[in-house]
């Protein structure tokens, strides 16, 4: 679904423009995502596998929950909205934790240049995963992952053919601020 964004610089940034999100995929515009990572006390980590046609990373497992920011709205208010689409659960704003941001700059062979700036949020599945309703048109599936498990697949860039890439800079803040999030639950 095309829809309305911002556009941003490298450092998340409103430049006051505005365009539909094919736009900013065609001309390699930095725009504004969502990244929310879902984690049990036992420290599992919800992922999800994208749907085929996805016109980037189809097929491989992903973040728990991802979407863009659309144009005039703020990032906690987006995770909220993309985790009610996605995998219809409701998680109140106090219950979303940002824990920083990250840049992704990838070419697609289908042509796409996806510059995204993601605010991270992690918070607690309350829930269990067979009753959430994911949503057909992004999701294939879910599962829950060991994070230890998770963090050496994104580690190991040779044999991760099944998840979309991250740095492992990134895995590190995620993984890092979950395993504090289930100490401090502790």
């Amino acid at each position: 679904m095309d829809e309305w964004v911002d556009i941003v610089d490298e450092f998340g940034k409103l430049t006051g423009q505005v365009c539909l999100k094919s736009e900013a995929h065609k001309q390699g515009y930095w725009h504004p995502c969502v990244n929310i990572w879902l984690y049990h006390r036992k420290g599992e980590v919800l992922i999800q596998k994208r749907v085929a046609d996805k016109d980037t990373f189809p097929n491989l497992w992903d973040v728990s929950v991802a979407g863009h920011i659309g144009a005039g709205e703020i990032p906690i208010e987006a995770a909220q909205r993309e985790l009610s689409e996605e995998l219809g659960v409701e998680i109140p704003i106090e219950k979303l934790k940002e824990i920083g941001s990250y840049l992704s700059d990838h070419s697609h062979p289908n042509g796409v240049i996806d510059r995204e700036f993601h605010y991270v949020y992690v918070a607690e599945l309350m829930v269990p995963i067979d009753t959430l309703d994911l949503q057909t048109e992004e999701v294939a599936d879910i599962k829950m992952v060991a994070a230890n498990v998770l963090t050496n697949f994104w580690s190991n860039k040779e044999s991760n053919q099944e998840y979309v890439p991250y740095t492992t800079a990134y895995c590190e803040m995620v993984f890092q601020a979950i395993q504090n999030q289930i100490k401090s639950l502790q």
